[in-house]
């Protein structure tokens, strides 16, 4: 992969991981994941925050592309985009490759030196 081509997917995930390292975000993200698509009265049901503070918190991760909202009636519905999340993976799972091929980097060394 080029370097460009990285720099441009490392942009592009800055957000979603700035996004996912709010716990009260993360949090929001497990509940759309195990309940599905919910209100902000429903989710703020149980939460040690705000309505207000909800709102801000799901529009971050609306910003981030994590989340959508629909209106239904009143209300507005939000639902996790679970491609985003797919895509969250891909990153986690390219560090990972790349971490575990710099540690084997590092054992040979080592090894060799011995």
């Amino acid at each position: 992969m080029s370097r460009k081509s990285s720099s441009v997917r490392i942009a592009d995930a800055a957000p979603l991981f700035a996004a996912l390292g709010d716990v009260t975000r993360l949090r929001i993200v497990v509940r759309l994941c195990t309940e599905g698509p919910s209100s902000i009265m429903r989710l703020t049901e149980g939460a040690d925050v705000s309505r207000q503070a909800v709102t801000k918190h799901l529009r971050a991760l609306e910003d981030a592309r994590l989340v959508r909202s629909d209106r239904a009636g009143r209300e507005c519905v939000w639902e996790l985009q679970p491609k985003r999340l797919d895509e969250t993976r891909r990153y986690l799972d390219q560090i990972s490759q790349q971490w575990d091929e710099t540690l084997s980097r590092l054992r040979a060394f080592v090894e060799e030196e011995d």
